[in-house]
């Protein structure tokens, strides 16, 4: 079934590391539980033959003892991440830490559930002024080794070190405006090596240390770093909302790095097999190239969706589509899943079930019975939480004369009616007095999840779809709309610009999640149910035992 091999790791038979490649075979024993819920999908993808780079996988319960010790990890740690090194070494043929074929590896989480966006993530470990120049030597390209490094050394900051990004993306600023450039991702090697620098030395002064240059020192921090964060406000925050009680920690997924930051036929992406929104059967995917994932799920960049992955790599788009009717039928269910693309080749980084808004739910469990992917009784027990009777569409019926301030990119459906909202306290603040708010934002991270949880909206002059904190106020059943290139805001003044209008915190605006739009003023709201759904829903229920069974107890009683 699978592609990962039991190892035992430690000195505590409950300690297991789990190894993700070729030719390893997944243990009787092993569970989401123990291996994360990521990890554990991305050995059953490798299992049926997709692409997945290497790893090996710590598990969940090295996190329980990380806290049982009060914050120390166990005796002989650092031994126990160099043996399974060796099995990545051996798997791809190079060497962590090495000077002239370097091994980079990213150092992920992987709770027993599905926590998008709340635990932390390090990519590119092991990079040092050594192994820079022997992944320049490596791939002939400094571009890719000189951007992966300035990475590095800001992640790590933040991650291992809680600091702020301030400065580095201040540094960043000032290193593309002398450039006279749009972005970070037009920099050349010289600019990003120059950048680099500077960051080092803005590390040394926020961490009160150098950056570390021993890999290994480098790995055992962000491993600790990612044991960490299952603690963190945001990850906590998270768990109280959705009422996640007795969840056991993280696991840590080391794996190849695979860099889709290596060039014009390299990227990034994030796509749904279906549309977690409406729930139609189609690809839904955000796209960025010359990335790396994080540039995706951060929400703070631009992202393309399939026409320009499919104009510029149409056999890449292909195999993404193969893949997308794989995943389904693998795991019988909707999935996102997140891949890069290095120099032209697919590779598969995570694939789990897709939050998706009730609408999306309804439509997507009677079309999967349609389609053979899922028995009725499956479907109803899938559909168990949702308040089916609840369910509507709902767009904005424009009067006459009324046109919309700006349109969007939507991320959700429904229609939002609020105060705006610039920030997450006041978003927060604002819905405890039970008013309804619009929280309005450049872009919103995970950090934020307090005031989506408070706001009936949001709105954002960047991001993506799939950003992790459009997915998680989708999950919440919040109206979204991103990357409105004509919102404009004015923290200082507590105000914004929507496509050229002035408005004030606490004016309310109405968004459209279908359409994308935003009003201002009154709006009409049109509802409709899904009737063909419910009433499909409906005969199963009537078909099924336990209905049966309820009426002949009824018929008797009466």
């Amino acid at each position: 079934m699978s592609t990962a091999k039991k190892r035992r790791g430690g000195g505590d038979g409950e300690r297991r590391v789990y190894l993700i490649g070729p030719g390893a075979a997944l243990a009787a024993s092993a569970s989401p539980e123990e291996m994360g819920f990521k990890a554990y999908n991305l050995a059953r993808m490798a299992a049926v033959g997709m692409p997945v780079p290497a790893a090996f996988v710590l598990s969940t319960a090295y996190c329980r003892d990380y806290y049982a010790a009060k914050g120390a990890l166990p005796e002989g740690f650092r031994d126990l991440l160099r043996g399974n090194l060796r099995e990545l070494e051996r798997l791809s043929g190079l060497s962590f830490g090495g000077e002239r074929r370097p091994l980079l590896v990213s150092v992920r989480s992987g709770a027993a559930v599905s926590m998008p966006g709340m635990l932390d993530t390090v990519l590119n470990v092991g990079l040092n002024d050594a192994t820079v120049a022997g992944l320049v030597r490596m791939t002939g390209n400094p571009r890719l080794a000189w951007d992966s490094y300035r990475r590095l050394i800001q992640s790590f900051a933040e991650v291992v070190h809680g600091a702020k990004p301030d400065a580095f993306d201040a540094a960043r600023a000032r290193q593309v405006k002398a450039a006279g450039l749009a972005d970070a991702g037009e920099l050349d090697f010289i600019a990003l090596r120059e950048l680099a620098t500077e960051y080092l030395d803005i590390y040394r002064e926020l961490a009160g240390e150098n950056f570390p240059q021993s890999p290994l020192d480098q790995l055992a921090a962000a491993t600790e770093a990612v044991f960490r964060s299952w603690s963190g406000k945001k990850a906590l925050e998270y768990r109280r909302i959705h009422r996640l009680r007795g969840a056991a920690g993280t696991a840590v997924c080391v794996q190849t790095m695979v860099f889709g930051n290596s060039g014009g036929t390299s990227g990034s992406g994030v796509a749904f097999t279906r549309d977690p929104a409406t729930g139609e059967n189609a690809l839904y995917m955000d796209f960025l190239f010359n990335a790396q994932g994080d540039d995706v799920v951060s929400g703070r960049h631009e992202v393309g969706e399939r026409a320009q992955i499919s104009a510029l790599l149409p056999e890449v788009t292909q195999q993404i589509e193969a893949l997308r009717a794989r995943l389904e039928a693998e795991f019988g269910d909707l999935q996102e899943f997140e891949f890069t693309v290095q120099n032209g080749q697919l590779f598969m980084l995570q694939t789990r079930s897709g939050k998706r808004t009730p609408l999306a739910a309804l439509r997507i469990a009677v079309e999967m019975v349609e389609q053979g992917l899922l028995d009725p009784a499956a479907a109803l027990e899938r559909l168990a939480g949702c308040k089916l009777k609840a369910i509507r569409t709902e767009a904005i019926r424009a009067k006459d004369g009324q046109a919309p301030l700006a349109r969007a990119i939507p991320a959700g459906v429904g229609v939002a009616v609020g105060e705006i909202a610039l920030d997450p306290d006041t978003a927060r603040r604002r819905a405890a007095a039970k008013k309804a708010v619009i929280l309005v934002r450049e872009d919103i991270s995970t950090d934020d999840v307090a005031g989506i949880a408070g706001a009936a909206g949001i709105l954002t002059a960047r991001g993506g779809r799939t950003a992790h904190a459009a997915v998680v106020a989708r999950q919440m059943g919040k109206v979204c709309l991103v990357g409105c290139r004509e919102l404009a805001i004015d923290a200082a003044k507590r105000s914004c610009s929507i496509g050229g209008k002035l408005l004030r915190e606490g004016q309310v605006i109405a968004l459209d999640g279908g359409a994308g739009e935003i009003y201002t003023g009154a709006v009409d709201i049109v509802r409709a149910r899904p009737e063909r759904e419910l009433a499909v829903v409906a005969s199963w229920r009537a078909r099924s035992p336990s209905s049966r069974t309820l009426a002949r107890s009824r018929r008797r009683k009466a």
